[in-house]
């Protein structure tokens, strides 16, 4: 840290591996940072020797960064939130406290990225640095060459009122295609389908950038390492903040 500038509070805080930036900012604008003691407003800036609480634990940031791709099953919910007992950290349960860097949701599988180093997790989830995830989705009607023209060239999704990017499409069996998407709208891929009439019936993420699923089991994870894990860092180094 620098002595003279100090390090803005959302930074200091994703750093600490507590959450990303927007969400720190959130927590910030809730009241729940605080500074040596007195509450926190968005950009201020921590200095050396300050203590940063959040909701009143004390936070530092992390010297050794952790970065994981785990196959997250069905029915993991991606949340810290204690209370729901499916919840995605408790279930992976690894001694170092992580954050997930883009959701699944609880009704689909695969690939999820986790890390302690909050200074990524922005990079990874913002839509206009289009990180590629590729995805196999199993739909309940037959896949045509209609369906696959209109998914490929974006849809418009009335309940978001937005239309999708454009993205790569490719049929796999009668029931099956790959998708490869640069944005991360909620729920995206379900809601385009049902948009088309289509219903998923199964959604695996196989895919985030550089980093692949192939032969890690349903509920286990791997640490990150050697030219995969710089290649990931590479990648995100030359990302938009």
């Amino acid at each position: 840290m620098d002595k003279q500038e100090g390090v803005r509070i959302n930074k200091y805080i994703a750093d600490a591996g507590i959450c990303s930036r927007r969400n720190a900012d959130d927590l910030t604008d809730r009241g729940l940072v605080k500074i040596n003691g007195e509450i926190a407003t968005r950009g201020m800036r921590v200095m050396a020797g300050d203590v940063v609480t959040v909701d009143g634990k004390t936070v530092r940031p992390v010297e050794d960064k952790v970065y994981l791709a785990y196959n997250k099953p069905k029915g993991i919910t991606c949340t810290a939130d204690r209370s729901d007992e499916r919840n995605v950290i408790d279930h992976i349960h690894y001694p170092v406290r992580l954050t997930y860097c883009g959701r699944l949701d609880k009704d689909s599988e695969g690939l999820l990225l986790l890390t302690n180093d909050g200074s990524i997790i922005n990079k990874m989830m913002k839509a206009s640095n289009y990180h590629e995830k590729e995805y196999i989705v199993t739909v309940d009607k037959k896949v045509t060459k209609g369906f696959i023209r209109q998914m490929s060239e974006g849809v418009y999704l009335a309940e978001l009122d937005e239309t999708t990017r454009e993205c790569t499409v490719e049929a796999l069996d009668e029931h099956v295609f790959r998708i490869i998407l640069t944005q991360g709208l909620n729920r995206q891929i379900r809601r385009m389908c049902e948009a088309l009439g289509f219903r998923v019936t199964d959604l695996k993420r196989v895919r985030i950038m550089n980093i692949r699923l192939d032969g890690l089991k349903s509920g286990k994870y791997r640490e990150l390492k050697g030219d995969e894990l710089r290649q990931l860092l590479a990648l995100l180094q030359r990302a938009h903040d």
